[in-house]
């Protein structure tokens, strides 16, 4: 029996932005991260590290406006503040950053998030628009909409963002290039039961199925299944959990 299932992948894309276009990426990065930084710490100070979306929208909306941040911009920094905070109150209950009395989580717990200059930023289709045949972008940035701004990707990404992209995108600086990273949403069929019957007779040959055997695989090599093999890495004791690089 066949279900259809969707699997999220990212494909990253590599602008090709002119020196204009670059500075406009670069200025708008630095940009919307001092605002996020603005946001995370008026979230601080008004909720701790529990700051909600609605509340941050009504204290912090029209300053990002103002500032000059677009309306999707203005929103995608508070959601980005409110999701750090969350992973980070995540963090410190799941003891990655050590007990109530370790240095690492007080000193996380003592005051805002705070977000590189150059860290990524989220678009959506309201602000950041696809030209695939013409292998150009439109993109909001703080100099004015950036049009005609070129991509390179592979003939195989270039399929799969036409027909499955969807959803947000981020905008990534990563030593000294610049690049795109776009959600897709791929379907991708999945054998809930296995064959009976002359049905197994005629599936034999290729059951388990790739996806089956490749998971099959994976289960005997993290120990949840089928066995550890005897050369496989063992993984060190205690080791330390990195905080998440906002």
């Amino acid at each position: 029996m066949l279900q259809s299932q969707t699997v999220k992948l990212v494909v990253q894309v590599k602008l090709l932005p002119t020196p204009e276009q670059a500075a406009a990426l670069a200025d708008t990065l630095h940009h919307v991260n001092a605002a996020a930084n603005h946001v995370a710490a008026i979230a601080f100070e008004e909720f701790g590290l529990r700051g909600r979306e609605l509340p941050l929208r009504t204290l912090c909306y029209g300053d990002l406006k103002a500032g000059g941040l677009g309306a999707q911009a203005a929103q995608h920094v508070i959601k980005r503040v409110v999701d750090a905070y969350t992973t980070l109150r995540a963090n410190i209950r799941n003891g990655n950053l050590g007990g109530p009395q370790s240095r690492r989580r007080r000193k996380a717990e003592s005051k805002p998030i705070a977000f590189r200059p150059d860290a990524a930023h989220t678009y959506d289709d309201r602000n950041l628009s696809w030209q695939l045949d013409a292998g150009t972008v439109s993109i909001w940035t703080v100099a004015g909409r950036c049009k005609n701004l070129r991509f390179a990707c592979s003939p195989d990404q270039a399929k799969t963002l036409a027909a499955h992209r969807k959803g947000e995108s981020d905008l990534v600086h990563r030593d000294g290039k610049w690049f795109l990273l776009a959600t897709c949403d791929v379907p991708e069929p999945r054998c809930t039961s296995p064959p009976t019957g002359s049905a197994w007779t005629a599936a034999s040959s290729t059951w388990p199925p790739p996806l089956m055997a490749t998971t099959i695989r994976a289960a005997a090599w993290t120990g949840t299944g089928g066995g550890r093999p005897a050369n496989a890495p063992k993984s060190r004791p205690n080791a330390p959990d990195r905080p998440p690089d906002y």
